[in-house]
């Protein structure tokens, strides 16, 4: 049964697209029937086909939103409400953004970035899109290689790996990785000598909510020397990467990137990792479109088609962020008189910066917070500003100090948008919370479509 389940809804990702993007099908599938991998469903292991039984389908003509309805309306009847919050996952929303990348970016093979949000129906669907995976530590992979991953499917894109991690990628027969400095090399040489190494650069990341170039890359000035030290060791580098930083605000900082890459390709050098650095929201101050312009141009110029050069990319949030909604509920409320007339709302709820809303504390590139009430409000009602915490004991844990909400009610449900990104990977079971729980949904369309090409098959 597992395993028809699987083939199932790898038919529901076929169908869907026959029917949304019925001109690209070759662009989006080709990869995956053609990839020995993913050319037989007997190739994937128990492991790799439990998860999908957990995906809700909408039926009758439902939408995401009635199925967040019929959540809260569920969990509102349950004794134990206020024990987690919720996250609710249209995996259409990973789909459509797979087809958008394909569509702009079309040179350009993504691979994954595991740490931006390691949900197994994440996952699982993109492993059915032939995405590459990024990943970051011996348990990343481990996670990858479960699914049914072949390992050249991977990177490993740490440049200051333990030395365990990379023994344990040579045992898994994963070649690619990334390095940065003199030592990681002499790890590299002892551990995995037969890698398949991809130097990574620093870049210019000023532009960028989260810079990453104080930590990671090497500066142009030092390349020719790690090139060197690679070829006393006997290590072949194929190629270099880079990495603008998280929320980068400027397209053309790819631009720079690329021409920076390009003064230290090596002419034995056959790939070209551009990172990340894309937002997956829609409403970001640079759209995606001005990325992939700039981008295309700049590979053209310093990397055209007929150069022989692998081009992939390390998005994360470019193809969750958007795919999740939070759905948390009011625990306790206070009303703090001494704040003045009218008094200054305090609201507690079941999740926090220790929870799914590290985002406030640990991600600067996340947007603000936006705490939507879940039940109608009406023209008339008045919004107060209002004092929202986490549950815990820390008064560290503040999602918000000026929200401006209606007054809300003890088990009152409200929802946060764009929560795909960096929320359940990071979180943590202080005070003994519980963690979010996870509900993948497809819509009942997408379910029709799968089952006539299924009775067809």
């Amino acid at each position: 049964m597992n395993f028809l389940y699987f083939y199932v809804l790898l038919l529901r990702l076929l169908s869907y697209f026959s029917k949304h993007y019925p001109q690209n099908m070759s662009d989006v599938f080709n990869p995956l029937l053609t990839t020995p991998c993913y050319s037989s469903p007997a190739a994937l292991n128990g492991s790799a086909l439990q998860d999908f039984s957990s995906v809700h389908v909408l039926d009758d003509g439902r939408t995401i939103n009635d199925f967040i309805d019929d959540k809260i309306k569920t969990l509102q009847s349950e004794v134990s409400v206020e024990g987690s919050s919720t996250l609710l996952h249209p995996l259409e929303s990973v789909i459509d953004r797979h087809q958008q990348w394909l569509t702009l970016l079309p040179r350009v093979k993504p691979f994954y970035a595991v740490k931006c949000n390691n949900t197994p129906a994440v996952l699982r669907v993109l492993r059915a899109l032939s995405t590459g995976f990024d990943c970051a530590s011996k348990a990343e992979i481990q996670m990858v290689l479960n699914l049914g991953v072949s390992p050249d499917k991977i990177i490993f894109a740490h440049t200051t790996k333990p030395m365990s991690h990379i023994r344990f990628a040579a045992a898994q027969r994963v070649q690619t990785m990334t390095f940065d400095s003199e030592e990681e090399l002499r790890k590299i040489s002892l551990c995995h000598p037969k890698a398949r190494l991809v130097l990574r650069i620093a870049v210019d990341d000023s532009d960028s909510l989260l810079r990453l170039s104080s930590k990671f890359g090497a500066g142009l000035g030092l390349v020719e020397k790690l090139l060197g030290l690679a070829v006393d060791l006997d290590l072949t580098v194929i190629g270099v990467s880079f990495h603008v930083g998280s929320g980068c605000t400027e397209s053309q900082a790819f631009q720079r990137a690329i021409s920076d890459a390009r003064q230290v390709f090596d002419i034995a050098m056959s790939l070209l990792d551009i990172g990340g650095g894309f937002s997956g929201r829609d409403d970001f101050q640079v759209k995606f479109e001005e990325f992939s312009d700039v981008i295309n141009a700049a590979l053209d110029k310093f990397f055209p088609p007929d150069c022989g050069v692998q081009i992939i990319a390390e998005p994360g949030r470019f193809y969750v962020e958007s795919a999740f909604t939070l759905a948390v509920n009011v625990i306790a409320k206070k009303n703090c008189e001494e704040s003045g007339p009218g008094g200054q709302m305090m609201y507690y709820i079941n999740d926090g910066v220790y929870g799914s809303l590290s985002c406030i504390v640990n991600d600067p590139a996340h947007p603000p917070v936006q705490l939507l009430p879940h039940r109608a409000v009406g023209v008339g009602e008045v919004r107060h500003r209002s004092v929202v915490w986490g549950p815990t004991c820390d008064s560290f844990d503040k999602v918000s100090d000026s929200a401006m909400i209606t007054e809300l009610q003890v088990g009152d449900w409200l929802l946060v948008h764009h929560m795909g990104a960096y929320s359940v990977s990071l979180i943590c079971d202080f005070n003994g919370f519980e963690r979010a729980k996870v509900f993948p949904v497809v819509t009942e369309e997408t379910r029709r479509l799968l089952e006539l090409r299924h009775t067809s098959a």
